[in-house]
């Protein structure tokens, strides 16, 4: 057996169907795993929907060469399970991914465009809002005890979310992202790589 095909493939398809019929696709979704499941070389599926309410469902499977790959999508089974679901699912994009990036990683190889890069961890993005936050909500309330002393808390608290809200959106945020940008996406720190180069 060759290197290639030894690599696991991840087979990544984008459906559609009536956010009504959510039920029936998950039923579908699960029959055609069970189905799968008992094909050699199967390693996994998954699926996640875009939305509550979305017509767009994305479905993975992973088999561990294209040759089990190619057994499960030429089987008669998978044929009756895609014909069981004719005027209910409409298949709209399909693309094939080789190794364990398939899960996880940016793709070595891709029959169609790259994935974008995922999000920055949810931690990570709690630490840079509180980042923008803390100071500007620390010099509000420093301006607003001196300049509006006298006015009831609720109605200073209106004024400075009003004041907080466009700055932080559209001033404070943008510019501290970009400047955390190498943390966020977990690349080395600029001076690191600028002292890499030099080397």
């Amino acid at each position: 057996m060759t290197t290639t095909e030894a690599v696991p493939v991840t087979v990544a398809i984008t459906r559609r169907a009536d956010p009504s019929r959510s039920r029936e696709m998950v039923a579908w979704m699960r029959a055609g795993t069970g189905l799968a499941e008992d094909f050699p070389g199967f390693l996994g599926a998954g699926w996640v929907r875009t939305g509550p309410g979305s017509p767009d469902w994305h479905m993975l499977y992973r088999f561990a060469d294209t040759e089990t790959l190619r057994r499960w999508e030429e089987s008669p089974q998978r044929r009756w399970w895609l014909t069981s679901a004719q005027g209910i699912v409409e298949h709209t994009r399909t693309e094939r991914r080789t190794g364990i990036e398939g899960w996880f990683d940016p793709p070595l190889e891709q029959s169609v465009e790259h994935l974008p890069p995922p999000g920055p961890p949810r931690w990570k993005q709690a630490v840079t809002i509180w980042l923008a936050f803390f100071p500007l909500s620390l010099t509000a309330t420093l301006i607003t005890g001196q300049l509006i002393a006298d006015v009831p808390v609720a109605v200073r608290t209106l004024i400075m979310t009003l004041c907080l809200t466009p700055l932080m959106t559209y001033l404070v945020l943008p510019r501290i992202t970009r400047a955390l940008g190498w943390w966020l996406q977990g690349r080395p720190a600029p001076w690191r790589a600028a002292r890499r180069r030099r080397l």
